[in-house]
Order: structure tokens, then C-alpha cells, then sequence
């Protein structure tokens, strides 16, 4: 019985020391901000680094793209899949944000790329989901 209490007990603080290391790499709630998130969305589409971006994108996100007259949609895990490939490739692109609609629950943030020969609008939500705020809807459009 000694030993099964024992067992037991070493388990339990294996199970707890790998749930709080993996806490550990998370960004405190109070850091989700906003800001935060957009700047996340931006550096993985431009420059390919997608570190935290898994964090700042909520999990029922959706990602839509009009290509001529058709909609694309993707979730949460293939635009995050996609972006693996391309990280670290930096786009040739100069980009600038626009607030477009800004409020204490969700704000709208344009994120315009823009290329040689076109320029990818990205239409950015972001919420507060009550554990900060994250990305919950992208539409991008080409020009």
C-alpha cells in the first residue's frame, strides 16, 4: 500500500511539473492584447516567424480569401500548417495597418501587403475572449 501511495504521488507531480512548463512558454493573459495580436499576424505573414501565433489565433478561427469570384475558407490548423512552410521567408512586400473599427470587445484592423503588382488587404478581427485577445476571423482580398 506504501508503495502505491508513493507511485501514485510521483506521478501526480510529473503530471503537474509538465502542465506548468508548459504553461511556462505561454504569454501571460495581460500580454494578449490587441496590439499584440496583430503584431503576431503581421510577422508571420511578412516575415514567417510564427512563434506565438498558435497562441493569439483562437481556436474556431476562420480565414476566407477571395480569389476573382470565388471564396477560400481555411481553419485555424491549414493556414497554420501552410504558415509552417513558409517560416522564416520574408515577403518582398511593404505593409501598413489601419484601424478600422476599434471598441473595449472587437476591433477590425486592416493589414494591407502590398507587392510590385498588387496588394493583399487582410482584414483582421480581434476579440477579447475573456483569456485576452485573439484572432478570430481573416478576409483578405487582392487588388
Amino acid at each position: 500500500m506504501k508503495t502505491l501511495k508513493s507511485v501514485t504521488l510521483g506521478i501526480a507531480l510529473i503530471v503537474t511539473s509538465s502542465f506548468i512548463q508548459a504553461k511556462a512558454t505561454d504569454v501571460p493573459e495581460i500580454n494578449l492584447t490587441k496590439t499584440h495580436a496583430i503584431n503576431i499576424y503581421v510577422d508571420a505573414m511578412t516575415r514567417g516567424r510564427i512563434d506565438g501565433l498558435n497562441q493569439v489565433v483562437d481556436q474556431s478561427a476562420k480565414f476566407s480569401m477571395l480569389r476573382g469570384k470565388s471564396i477560400l475558407s481555411f481553419t485555424k490548423k491549414e493556414m497554420t500548417d501552410y504558415l509552417k512552410h513558409e517560416k522564416n521567408i520574408e515577403q518582398v512586400c511593404t505593409t501598413s495597418t489601419e484601424i478600422v473599427e476599434n471598441n473595449p470587445d472587437m476591433a477590425v484592423v486592416r493589414v494591407d501587403m502590398k507587392f510590385d503588382n498588387f496588394t493583399r488587404s487582410n482584414y483582421v478581427t480581434v476579440a477579447n475572449t475573456g483569456s485576452g485577445w485573439k484572432i478570430t476571423n481573416v478576409y483578405s482580398v487582392f487588388k
